[in-house]
């Protein structure tokens, strides 16, 4: 290993022309904006600075803990707050750099770091030292005179210690630390067997007649996909969205429908190398154990101790509220698609690689749309300057696009964003097409967050926004659906969250998991607006605006199709509650019995796989989402309600509105309550009828029976 890496450094030495080559991440970044010099970094980089981040850290710590000053907010909890500074500016960069562009190297120094790392974490969190001089201020935080911004990180603080295991006794804080290096071991685990079962698969193509259906830009990026990888002449589809998905919404051909439609939901469920069912016992196992270590009888309370839902019991009060309305609707649906199978001389039951197939077939026959017809008005640049022109109407900003900018792989781009008084807020990347390094889904991120240096100075964000767009063939322009659209300008509305935030402490800069996709999901109600249309919606080859007839049709045809979608959504929501409210864990649990079981006898139709299965479902047993799928729909309620402001002002570019948004949604970051500030923006709670009639659910008799009080 010491010789190893002597030999890398030797190797970087002449590659300087003998001079002595500096870690980029323990100097500040000479680079615009100070962003990071990717580019530059190599992987003993990362491994030197988590090292000497982790070392700086303890020793800040220890600097804290040995004072003989009288604990007081300033020495303790600003010092501790503060603390970190090149561990968090090292684990930034490699989590956003180890999602959109990673490899072996970085995988394997992932695993490597992430039990010092978890141990790291836990010798500060368990240090008794410190914790009794955060204990002494929080006590007599009457006396410090602190704002509200300096009493919510105490309060977060103090409350972050206990929930980390400072109150436990020596015995049980040694097994807390066995349990939270095994889950964070298990969570890279399943993330890195997800990815490499997304990209085993390939369905390759060589008889041109099995390309029926299929539309020609699907077809041409199949064509690219096989070029690459020296299949010249033929044509390759994977297991990334852009490309599973349109080929079972298209391809007339069922058989290869039904061989893509299995190796999709069946990824990590292949009893391979990379098979994750013992991996999710394990963790669901370590998971609990921990809850009841900490006091709570399970996984679930733990985690929703800290949001806005607060306990299992209102998460499923929603969930199930909707479960009905959304499986009537999906029905319907399922009729439909039968009447299709007929229309064409068949007799066989639908299965799940025929949904999407004939349901685009019965779209068409009910709304004479294609969601072809919508595409080439959606050239990606289009609705990236559309999503532009949204923020300018509603908050006075623009975007400059930069040249010449590090960037975090060679296709993204970079843009300044710039306040409407002239200011910079920050610098935001877009990093849109897959590949194999890059894992899937649609996010946005961070290189650096928006924070105050030690002398007062505002530090500027750096946002990243990430997605798994349809590729398009070399030469041609990226022609993105309506879904692809609604992402867009969904994870914009979280770069506009990491933009506008203005806070002074890191402790505080989090908003819950539940009220976190209210800033992105606001932001897709505008997507389709037809005003919004007008302006982005232009032919790609003619420049010609989206013709008023279609725009009718979409508008029509909008509600359509939610059955399906909610339904699949509220089912993985749903598997992710009933996995982490378990009291106890079979040593035999079969994952793939108890999903069947759980979502079978609440009357899931078998065409709809949950849209995340239990072996590929990264959101909960990857970590950040776990015991919180349901976040998307709980914040959906607030957004929902949200825009009815806008709708109810006859203006959907209300500036007043918008700057209430912006003052009491987008800035203070974690300082209020989340409910608080939902309040304090609405001037009144959420009511759950906008996001009925925003899916087409309102109108069920699972609902007007409600509505009549039966």
């Amino acid at each position: 290993m010491v010789s190893a890496l002597l030999s890398s450094s030797i190797a970087v030495f002449a590659q300087t022309g003998g001079q002595e080559r500096v870690n980029p991440f323990l100097t500040e970044f000479n680079t615009p904006y100070g962003v990071p010099p990717f580019d530059q970094i190599t992987i003993q980089d990362y491994r030197e600075a988590y090292l000497k981040g982790m070392e700086e850290q303890k020793k800040e710590i220890d600097a804290i803990v040995n004072q003989r000053s009288v604990p007081d907010f300033e020495n303790t909890i600003e010092a501790y707050d503060r603390s970190g500074q090149l561990l968090k500016r090292v684990s930034i960069v490699f989590g956003g750099q180890n999602s959109c562009n990673t490899n072996a190297e970085m995988q394997a120094l992932s695993k490597e770091m992430a039990p010092l790392l978890s141990a790291h974490r836990d010798d500060i969190s368990m240090n008794p030292r410190l914790f009794a001089r955060i204990k002494e201020v929080y006590d007599n935080r009457d006396k410090f005179n602190l704002n509200k911004e300096q009493s919510k990180l105490l309060e977060e603080t103090y409350k972050s210690f206990e929930r980390n295991g400072a109150n436990l006794n020596e015995a049980d804080q040694k097994k807390l630390r066995e349990l939270n290096q095994k889950i964070s071991m298990l969570q890279i685990t399943f993330g890195q067997n997800m990815l490499k079962e997304t990209n085993a698969f390939k369905l390759v193509i060589e008889d041109k007649k099995d390309l029926s259906g299929l539309p020609d830009n699907l077809i041409a990026a199949a064509a690219e996909t096989a070029k690459n990888l020296g299949m010249e002449g033929k044509w390759v589809f994977t297991l990334q969205n852009p490309s599973v998905m349109p080929f079972l919404q298209y391809a007339d051909n069922r058989a290869l429908r039904e061989r893509i439609f299995k190796a999709y939901i069946n990824r990590g469920n292949n009893n391979n190398e990379q098979d994750n069912k013992a991996l999710i016992r394990d963790l669901l196992t370590a998971r609990l154990e921990k809850a009841k270590l900490m006091g709570y009888k399970d996984y679930a309370s733990l985690v929703l101790d800290t949001r806005m839902a607060k306990n299992e019991e209102n998460v499923y009060n929603l969930l199930d509220q909707l479960w009905e309305p959304a499986i009537e609707k999906a029905k319907e649906e399922l009729a439909d698609i039968k009447a299709e199978i007929k229309k064409e001389g068949e007799n066989f039951e639908p299965e799940g690689w025929d949904w999407r197939y004939y349901f685009e077939k019965a779209k068409k026959a009910k709304f004479n749309i294609d969601e072809n017809e919508i595409r080439p008005y959606l050239e990606l640049n289009n609705v990236r300057d559309g999503a532009f022109y949204m923020a300018k109407r509603l908050y006075g900003i623009t975007f400059r696009k930069l040249e010449y900018m590090p960037l975090p792989h060679p296709e993204a781009q970079a843009f300044e964003c710039i306040d409407k008084d002239g200011t910079s807020l920050g610098i935001i990347y877009f990093d849109f097409f897959p590949r194999e390094s890059k894992r899937g889904g649609a996010w946005c991120g961070s290189y650096r967050p928006q924070s105050y240096d030690k002398n007062g100075n505002k530090v500027l964000p750096i946002v990243t926004i990430v997605c798994n767009f349809t590729k398009p063939a070399a030469g041609e322009p990226a022609l993105l659906s309506p879904d692809e659209a609604t992402t867009l300008f969904h994870e914009f509305g979280h770069g506009l969250h990491g933009l506008f935030k203005n806070v002074h402490y890191s402790g505080v800069s989090g908003v819950p998991r539940d009220f976190v996709e209210l800033p992105s999901q606001i932001n897709e109600h505008w997507t389709f607006e037809p005003e919004m249309l007008k302006v982005y919606a232009k032919h790609y080859k003619t420049g010609e605006v989206i013709p008023q007839e279609l725009i009718e049709k979409l508008d029509k045809s909008g509600k359509y199709g939610q059955g399906f979608a909610t339904v699949e959504y509220l089912a993985a929501s749903l598997l992710d509650m009933d996995f982490h409210t378990l009291k106890s864990i079979p040593k035999n649990l079969n994952v793939m019995d108890f999903e069947n079981k759980v979502l079978g006898k609440r009357g899931i139709l078998k065409q709809i796989p949950s849209r995340y299965r239990s072996t590929y479902f990264n959101h909960t047993m990857g970590g950040g989402y776990t015991a919180g799928y349901y976040s998307y729909i709980w914040a959906e309620v607030l957004d929902c309600d949200a825009f009815g402001a806008y709708t109810e002002s006859g203006d959907i570019f209300n500036q007043d509105i918008a700057d209430k948004f912006r003052k009491y949604i987008l800035t203070p970051g974690g300082i209020d309550d989340a409910m608080d500030m939902y309040i304090n923006f609405r001037g009144k709670n959420p009511d759950i009828k906008w996001l009925l009639k925003k899916r087409g659910l309102d109108q069920t008799p699972a609902i007007e029976e409600k509505k009549g009080g039966k």
